[in-house]
């Protein structure tokens, strides 16, 4: 049996490596981007000088011929499902018993005069890390459009080469759509702290070229006009659906799976930041868009892949980010304005506690570290909120945070 994957990030690795833990099938994986699978979470690193991009592979290059896991550098261009046959852009054609669409993520664009022009990008890919540091070199001025992880991370890159950079969030408040006022206001002063211009309220209308078709600045729907050398665009992503489009598949907006992940074409399965799922479980998204679901994703539909399709059981859920030196995590169902919460905070770190009629349901966690296994077995047990807070020092790494906390309901 051959089994084909397109996309190398880590949706298609997690699959692979599965489908190889539990089969000596003919696996290969196709992807247009890199030759090796590397952490895209990562890519900020190597734009800082933190990190190389040797540093960013989690394997070392043999690693994918001692486990008989072929790698093809190529972009496919179709799916021929009656045939069972993927088409490369490059003439070639693999044959497959099951294909896995594991195609990611695109940048979202809204039409504003100027998008296209040189300097203004997005952040998803080697290629976009690669634009990003040659247009910089330079750059006094830039702007980063959009309030999210990725507009968060741009600002960050940039303030480290020393750029002055506006943040502008369209929002009133940061990520008021996950984010309780509280939270939000210790967000924003800890990217304030750290010499980024943070503009709530702010609406881009335009990006301003000179002679050389070049960003050199951004008009805001309030009048103003901002110097900018560089234009971050951080509006958010969607699935990469054109392989899928071009195929004939079902898509809306992703790739139409079933729980099991399988497509409206037999023997293909799509998964990832790409899937959307006809009928979502109760309290989850059609279309799911983290690192953390894209892992469980790829480590679920391997089983459909060797033939034994199951319904997709998502773990708790869990995501974590780093605004600046600020690190969040969240586990867990938790809103921005859930009826019962506690807020446990010493002004600059906090921790929100969500409930119903007294069950613990999720939690948040900002600028401290939360113990995942705690959090866990509280979640999964139902642990009651009472329960909770007479043992809350149990549930963290920083035990002197909650000798200075205050309590407010």
């Amino acid at each position: 049996m051959h089994i084909v994957i397109v996309g190398n990030g880590i949706t298609g690795v997690t699959a692979a490596r599965m489908v190889r833990k539990r089969s000596d099938h003919a696996i290969t994986i196709v992807s247009g981007e890199s030759d090796y699978h590397y952490a895209r979470t990562a890519l900020m690193y190597i734009y800082m000088g933190d990190l190389r991009y040797e540093d960013t592979k989690p394997y070392p290059d043999d690693f994918w011929s001692r486990n008989r896991i072929q790698l093809v550098r190529d972009h496919a261009t179709r799916v021929d499902a009656e045939a069972q046959e993927l088409h490369l852009a490059s003439g070639e054609r693999i044959r497959y018993d099951r294909l896995l669409l594991a195609t990611g993520s695109k940048p979202n664009r809204f039409g504003w005069p100027g998008e296209h022009a040189a300097g203004v990008q997005g952040l998803y890919s080697l290629d976009d890390l690669t634009r990003m540091a040659a247009s910089t070199v330079d750059v006094e001025h830039a702007a980063v459009v959009g309030g999210g992880l990725i507009g968060v991370e741009m600002a960050e890159m940039l303030a480290s080469r020393g750029i002055h950079t506006t943040f502008l969030v369209r929002e009133q408040r940061y990520m008021d759509y996950i984010f309780c006022p509280q939270e939000s206001e210790v967000v924003e002063q800890a990217i304030r702290a750290h010499d980024v211009d943070l503009e709530l309220g702010a609406e881009l209308e335009s990006i301003h070229t000179g002679d050389g078709h070049r960003a050199e600045s951004v008009r805001m729907k309030d009048g103003r006009t901002l110097p900018a050398g560089f234009v971050g665009l951080a509006v958010g992503v969607s699935p990469r659906t054109d392989l899928a489009e071009a195929s004939g598949l079902e898509t809306g907006r992703g790739i139409f799976v079933d729980r099991s992940f399988q497509t409206s074409a037999p023997h293909v399965f799509a998964a990832g930041d790409c899937a959307e799922f006809r009928d979502p479980l109760p309290g989850r998204k059609a279309v799911e868009q983290l690192w953390y679901t894209g892992r469980s994703h790829g480590r679920q539909v391997a089983a459909g892949l060797l033939g034994e399709p199951a319904a997709y059981r998502p773990p708790l859920f869990f995501n974590s980010a780093k605004f600046f030196d600020l690190e969040y995590q969240t586990y867990g169902v938790i809103g921005p304005d859930e009826p019962e919460q506690h807020i446990i905070s010493d002004g600059h770190r906090l921790v929100r506690i969500a409930s119903s009629r007294g069950v613990v349901k999720g939690v948040n966690g900002l600028g401290v570290r939360l113990r995942q296994n705690v959090w866990s077995h509280w979640l999964r047990t139902r642990a009651r909120l009472d329960e909770v807070l007479a043992d809350f020092d149990r549930c963290l790494f920083d035990p002197e945070f909650s000798q200075a906390l205050k309590v407010t309901a």
